[in-house]
C-alpha cells in the first residue's frame, strides 16, 4: 500500500514542478514580446498553487514512509 501512495505522491510532485516550471517560463518571457500577453497575477497564483500541490505531496510520501516503518516494527 505504501509503495502506491508513494508512487502517487511523486507523480504529483512531477506535476507539480511541471506546472511550476511552465508558469516560471511564462513569467521570464513577460515583457519580452515572445509568447503573447502574460498575466503576472495569474501567474503568481499558478506558483502558489503549484508549491502547495508539491507540498502536500511531499507531505503523502512522509506519512506513507512512516507508516512502512512502523510497519516494519511491527513485524520485526
Amino acid at each position: 500500500m505504501s509503495i502506491s501512495a508513494i508512487n502517487i505522491a511523486t507523480g504529483g510532485m512531477q506535476r507539480a514542478a511541471d506546472r511550476f516550471e511552465a508558469s516560471a517560463n511564462r513569467v521570464a518571457r513577460f515583457g519580452t514580446g515572445l509568447g503573447g500577453e502574460v498575466d503576472l497575477t495569474t501567474e503568481m497564483v499558478d506558483v502558489m498553487m503549484a508549491q502547495t500541490d508539491f507540498e502536500a505531496a511531499t507531505k503523502v510520501v512522509k506519512v506513507a514512509d512512516n507508516m512502512a516503518g512502523a510497519l516494519l516494527d511491527i513485524l520485526a
